[in-house]
């Protein structure tokens, strides 16, 4: 298990690389080996203010061209991108600790956005309006201007290439902001990029979200922000947006409820359990994670043991090895805070199933094994709160309706799982529960466009779907007198 070196890297504003104003630093730091992987400016309010001064002048330009033009670009930066697909999965691997197997299919999906975006550019349309015979009223839509973006360390990379797909191809320019914990991919994105997007298009800089995150949420010149992460720090840059009446779109956490039905079959939604936590892909680092299983009583202890016969088959290991299933948490504090949960968990009156802790066979980096609770009640911690690591909760249930009501129990409304072989009772049953998206008798997998955002604490806004391409716009009416 070797640490990859990166050097010494620089803010990208302005479509140059270069230094900060100021002389703070941060280092970014591989999860399976606790080593210092580079050492990153922190950007500071100069650094910002140049990005967007870059970022003003460059979208007069780029909001003029034709949306041919724009779509054309997008896609020369998916080519660009595309060939060096291994080298941006492996920067991912060293900088998240998440498995390769799972950052190529990250990389393969985040240009698949790009290309979706790319192909919707003609979306981007008004409306006409019933009028008399001497006018004629229509409405047009144009672009914010300059865009604050701001994507979490899950999945750099698709986050950061699939996060400024929309609101490049409606016209804007972008300030991006990635995770200080997994920024790396997103600055050799800019490196690759270099060529292709207009001077000042698009700045990337690093950096704190205490910092450099809230100062671009507050910037006055930067009207539309979206934020993708935890609710406590949604409810922060809400309340920092709301001084400048910005828009904003927030996609935040869930608590995600797995509602198993007694004739479902117990094997594969024990499987699918497994899938939807996403453990093999990012270790249970997925605001979609399946954490909260509710599980009838009669199946419980069959579904209980499929359950840890399909997590006792995943492979603990070095992320870069392509048989690893699950690779590290991504940072200590987030590792420390996992192991926490853990102990309560415990203390509460759960059962500890399996996993708690780091394996035994590793005397270094951030792993925690899969974790399940069973006996745990919708009052204990590891029930409610959204842990973002791989423990998964199993609770009983008897009644149909009480358990739609304990799944609906909850300040989180992003996904639910619903399984049953009786096809109305799991209509119902999906009909009923509080989240944006629910999967019926499957794993959790989304197609490309399907529109995904949480209901309640859960977010604000629509993204990967036409919705989201619509919401970088402004809608403006305009009527003319057409006269004599």
């Amino acid at each position: 298990m070797t640490t990859e070196v990166v050097k010494e890297s620089e803010l990208f504003i302005g479509g140059t690389f270069q230094p900060s104003s100021g002389d703070a630093t941060f280092d970014t730091v591989d999860p399976a080996t606790e080593q210092t992987l580079a050492t990153l400016p922190e950007a500071s309010s100069v650094d910002l203010d140049r990005a967007v001064a870059a970022a003003v002048a460059a979208q007069r330009e780029w909001r003029a061209l034709p949306w041919q033009r724009r779509a054309r670009t997008l896609q020369a930066m998916a080519d660009a991108l595309e060939a060096h697909a291994e080298e941006l999965a492996r920067l991912d691997v060293s900088d998240s600790g998440n498995p390769i197997v799972a950052m190529r299919n990250d990389v393969t999906g985040g240009l698949a956005e790009l290309r979706f975006y790319a192909g919707l550019a003609s979306e981007v349309k008004g409306t006409t309006q019933p009028a008399s015979p001497d006018a004629v009223t229509f409405t047009e839509r144009t672009p914010y201007g300059v865009v604050g973006r701001l994507v979490p360390y899950n999945h750099p990379f698709k986050a950061a290439v699939g996060k400024i797909a929309a609101p490049l191809i409606a016209g804007n320019a972008v300030i991006l902001k990635p995770s200080e914990h997994a920024p790396l991919s997103a600055l050799e994105m800019a490196r690759l990029i270099q060529p292709i997007l207009p001077v000042g298009l698009l700045s990337v800089l690093t950096g704190q979200g205490s910092g450099v995150g809230a100062d671009l949420v507050g910037h006055p010149l930067v009207p539309r922000i979206a934020f993708t992460g935890s609710v406590p720090t949604g409810r922060a840059v809400l309340r920092a947006a709301a001084e400048h009446i910005k828009h904003v779109t927030v996609e935040l956490g869930g608590k995600n409820p797995f509602v198993l039905f007694p004739d479902a079959d117990v094997r594969r939604a024990a499987q699918a359990a497994v899938k939807g936590m996403n453990l093999a892909r990012s270790s249970g680092q997925s605001c979609q994670s399946t954490s909260r299983i509710y599980v009838h009583a009669d199946v419980k202890d069959a579904f209980i043991d499929a359950l840890l016969e399909v997590v006792s088959g995943l492979r603990i290991g070095d992320p870069h090895d392509g048989a690893t299933d699950l690779g590290p948490l991504s940072f200590r504090a987030h590792y420390d805070r996992v192991l926490d949960y853990i102990a309560r968990g415990s203390s509460e009156g759960a059962t500890l199933l399996c996993g708690g802790g780091r394996p035994a066979e590793f005397d270094r980096g951030f792993y925690v094994a899969p974790t399940i609770f069973s006996d745990v009640t919708d009052d204990m911690t590891v029930a409610r709160e959204e842990i973002f690591g791989p423990i998964m909760s199993v609770l009983s249930w008897t009644d149909p309706e009480d358990v739609i009501a304990r799944a609906n129990n909850t300040q989180y409304g992003l996904t639910a799982n619903v399984w049953s072989a009786n096809a109305s009772q799991a209509l119902r049953a999906a009909r009923a529960i509080d989240a944006g998206y629910v999967f019926v008798n499957s794993q959790g997998k989304r197609p490309l466009g399907a529109p995904f955002g949480g209901w309640k604490a859960s977010g604000l806004g629509k993204g990967s779907t036409i919705e989201e391409l619509v919401s970088y716009t402004r809608e403006k009416s305009i009527t003319i007198e057409i006269g004599e």
